[in-house]
């Protein structure tokens, strides 16, 4: 596919203990040729010198080195300098497997895609795949069918919300960049990228190893990030409010909703009465409730409703289970 050139975009901040996995899983065992995008974003351990060493034994590695800024912006800074017809990111904690790249361009090409959402497993620290009790994976439907950015929304994607699954044409990116300084930046940027889509695919093939590591970011257990992690949410919510009214059909939205909802209660009943009572009325300001029930199962369904009843009575009686 000598027309068809890639730029992969992967952020780093001290991740050296896994970076050189990470690089080698696309350089060695994916044979990739196309630009490699490297935003070094203000690391204080190793990784920038692994960086600076397959940058002089790989010609095609680009590496930025900017500031301590966050995921957003280092994607956001590989976005810029990114001179592919795709771009795909990945996580430089997370691998490939070997001989995917191949098959991912050849069904882009196929297709005439403008976003391919590839397949992934969930690894631990010893590289053992796992499924997590929550994994979203569960709720995604792989079809290879061709369709539109809203229909995928709506009844293929499911709440895995990961921008590292996805090959996505570069044009799409050029006013769909990530917002910076939140947590689930991934959530907020997928469905305004994919609603810019004319034609979007899965496929089953389990490209992508997904880490799961102790101390990641996306495993936020210090109170301060705890608040953080809910405001975050809140905006989130707030998004899918706005969001909703730009499109023909709003059940993707609709589910998410009551699923950040319910997620935001829950973490509310690690909180003093008086701090969940703020956040309580927050929600109560988005006017979200009554939250749908669409997609939940029957444990879900009888919570939703005492959240429904009154949210203050659902967080005092998760509290007292607890």
């Amino acid at each position: 596919m000598e027309n068809l050139k890639l730029s992969i975009i992967i952020p780093v901040y001290n991740v050296e203990k896994y970076l050189a996995k990470c690089l080698d899983s696309i350089l060695v065992n994916n044979h990739f040729a196309g630009q490699m995008v490297c935003v070094n974003d203000g690391s204080t351990d190793g990784s920038a010198a692994i960086l600076d060493e397959y940058k002089k034994k790989y010609p095609n590695i680009e590496v930025i080195t900017q500031q301590n800024s966050g995921l957003s912006a280092a994607r956001n800074a590989g976005i810029k300098a990114a001179k592919g017809e795709f771009i795909c990111f990945v996580d430089s904690d997370d691998f490939w497997e070997k001989n995917v790249l191949s098959d991912l361009m050849a069904q882009i090409e196929r297709d005439n895609l403008d976003v391919l959402r590839f397949n992934y497993q969930n690894v631990n620290e010893r590289n053992e795949v796992f499924s997590p009790n929550k994994d979203p994976k569960r709720d995604v439907d792989f079809s290879e069918i061709v369709t539109d950015g809203e229909i995928f929304l709506n009844d293929r994607l499911g709440p895995a919300c990961y921008a590292v699954m996805f090959v996505v044409k570069r044009e799409l990116l050029n006013d769909c960049i990530f917002r910076e300084g939140i947590y689930f930046e991934d959530v907020e940027w997928t469905p305004r990228m994919l609603l810019k889509a004319k034609r979007v695919a899965s496929t089953k093939k389990v490209v992508y190893n997904y880490l799961w590591r102790t101390g990641s970011i996306t495993l936020p257990t210090e109170p301060t990030k705890r608040k953080k992690v809910i405001e975050d949410k809140i905006r989130l919510l707030r998004g899918f409010k706005e969001q909703s009214k730009k499109v023909k059909d709003a059940k993707w939205f609709t589910w998410m909703t009551s699923f950040t909802a319910m997620t935001v209660l829950g973490m509310l009943t690690k909180l003093t009465l008086s701090e969940r009572n703020i956040y309580i009325k927050k929600l109560k300001a988005l006017n979200i409730f009554p939250l749908s029930t669409y997609r939940a199962n029957k444990s879900s369904r009888w919570k939703i409703r005492i959240a429904n009843c009154s949210p203050s009575m659902y967080c005092t009686l998760i509290s007292l289970r607890k």
